[in-house]
């Protein structure tokens, strides 16, 4: 057995069944490995910020790692962007990495770069592999690196000589310790905080965030008077009509400060400490008060739910009813705008769907509206990496196959990564893209304000996309997909509701 076969055959065994791919001259022996030993689902990307973005949609939805298959240190670097996102989400990936032949690399042929070195920066483990003989071994490894602490980024670099050259064995699967449990005095520690009739609020994170876990939160909020929010950035979160409507820390800083400015305690779930996503002159970063005190109940690596469950037990905490939420109705009267869109989507939202937010600046009122929407899950950019959106959608669809998923797409963050939309034709995925089309980089005209600047023609000629404007009606046609534009909110409603009877993807350039 080859090195490259005895890769897939380990991959295979390790229960890891998706391929992200974006493959190059070196790694030709492991794409041949992929038609000799069936089982491994291979998704072809045309970008590998797409692979990467996939496979962190797939990790959070799967809750089990994919590979991706990246040409080279220029190929890994490509995809780092998404990495980010993925490693501030905890989404378990293997990447695979074809390198240069071992005997080769000392030439310096012109693809020859630092791997090693790029991948460290984004992964928890980094491993070459040093010959045939160890590669399916190592390869376990990686499974096993990267299905620890809920999840993890894993890369294996395989020079090409390994893959290609004989003597391979199939490695071992490697067992996954669970998530650590909180100790009890940690418990303990914390309900004696909450006991104590001092304003508190509980930050709730994790990855990812279980319907039930938030009904533990609101059985300790109703014990002990604590208010409850999500943290700012999460990678999911079960939420819609029958669950409890729990809000989001806003992005804003003022108005992220007001929500916890009343705090005398603040208890982290799962989550690190709220700060501003970006310094602003005159504000501050650390978004706790400065006379709050800081409880950590669990760790991100830690049973999230275990620890809360626990919580509300010590605290004798009653169980709480699950407010009604009328179903919203859609909006189809006035202007297009944040708030009359956020209640379009809740009104004609399908059950079960899978909601991507890479909305930017115009979305702000997306997660809170949403609540009265059928039941859902929410994954957002979670580094302020932008371009994770379209790729995101792509692998959350093949994680979850029946899903419906809904992307909710700024125009500026889709050119990033639109090649992402060819891999959802391609592989004739359910997917609506509501491409929010304001043609200009609204957040950074924000931005400019917040951090004091003085712009004039050159540099709001920076923030312009609209000078020419991009036709994502052709671009979507030109990839594979049926697409619509909708200029009022009675177009959307109608072409929204189409959409998602679909069998394919399908995108709506929402003027805005």
């Amino acid at each position: 057995m080859n090195g490259a076969e005895a890769l897939v055959r380990t991959l295979l065994a390790s229960k890891v069944t998706t391929c992200f791919s974006n493959p190059g001259t070196s790694e030709m022996h492991f794409v041949a490995a992929l038609d000799r030993v069936p089982g491994m689902h291979c998704v072809l990307c045309l970008f590998e910020g797409v692979a990467t973005g996939a496979a962190d949609g797939y990790g959070r939805m799967a809750g089990r790692p994919a590979i991706t298959l990246l040409h080279g240190g220029p190929g890994l670097a490509n995809g780092l962007a998404n990495l980010h996102n993925a490693r501030r989400a905890r989404s378990p990936i293997v990447n695979i990495v074809g390198d240069q032949a071992s005997y080769h690399r000392p030439l310096d042929p012109p693809l020859t770069a630092d791997t090693e070195g790029w991948a460290r920066g984004l992964s928890a483990w980094t491993r070459t592999v040093n010959g045939v003989t160890t590669i399916g071994q190592d390869a376990a490894a990686a499974v096993q690196a990267a299905r620890t602490a809920h999840g993890q980024i894993a890369t294996l670099i395989a020079p090409a000589d390994t893959c290609w050259d004989e003597g391979a064995t199939v490695g071992e699967v490697l067992p996954v310790s669970p998530a650590g449990k909180v100790a009890a005095h940690v418990v303990r520690q914390v309900a004696e905080v909450l006991r104590s009739n001092e304003p508190a609020t509980i930050i709730l994170g994790g990855s990812p965030i279980r319907a039930e876990t938030i009904v533990d939160a609101y059985r300790i909020a109703s014990a002990t008077g604590a208010k409850v929010v999500a943290a700012q950035f999460n990678a999911r979160v079960e939420r819609g009509r029958g669950r409890h409507p729990i809000p989001r820390l806003p992005y804003g800083i003022d108005q992220a400060v007001a929500i916890l400015a009343d705090a005398k305690h603040i208890v982290l779930v799962g989550t690190a400490p709220p700060v501003a996503p970006f310094a602003h002159p005159g504000k501050p970063g650390h978004l706790v008060p400065k006379d709050s005190s800081l409880h950590v109940l669990a760790r991100p690596e830690q049973d999230v739910g275990d620890a809360l469950a626990r919580l509300a037990d010590e605290l004798s905490a009653p169980n709480v009813a699950c407010p009604e939420l009328q179903p919203a109705e859609a909006a189809t009267r006035g202007g297009i705008t944040p708030e009359s869109i956020t209640q379009s989507v809740a009104a004609l939202l399908p059950e079960n769907a899978i909601v991507i937010d890479e909305s930017v600046s115009f979305g702000r009122s997306f997660f809170n509206g949403l609540a009265r929407a059928a039941p859902h899950d929410w994954l957002q950019i979670t580094g302020a990496a932008i371009g994770s959106g379209l790729p995101m959608a792509t692998g959350a669809a093949i994680a979850a196959p029946g899903r419906r998923v809904v992307t909710l797409q700024a125009d500026g963050s889709a050119m990033y990564t639109v090649q992402a939309l060819w891999s959802q034709a391609r592989e004739r995925l359910p997917i609506t893209t509501v491409l929010l089309s304001n043609r200009k980089y609204a957040i950074l005209l924000n931005e400019l304000t917040n951090v004091g600047a003085n712009p004039g023609r050159v540099a709001l000629d920076m923030m312009n996309i609209g000078d020419p404007d991009i036709g994502w009606v052709a671009i979507a046609g030109g990839m594979g997909i049926e697409a619509a534009r909708a200029a009022t909110l009675a177009e959307f409603a109608d072409v929204f509701a189409q959409a998602n009877e679909s069998d394919g993807p399908f995108l709506i350039e929402l003027v805005i």
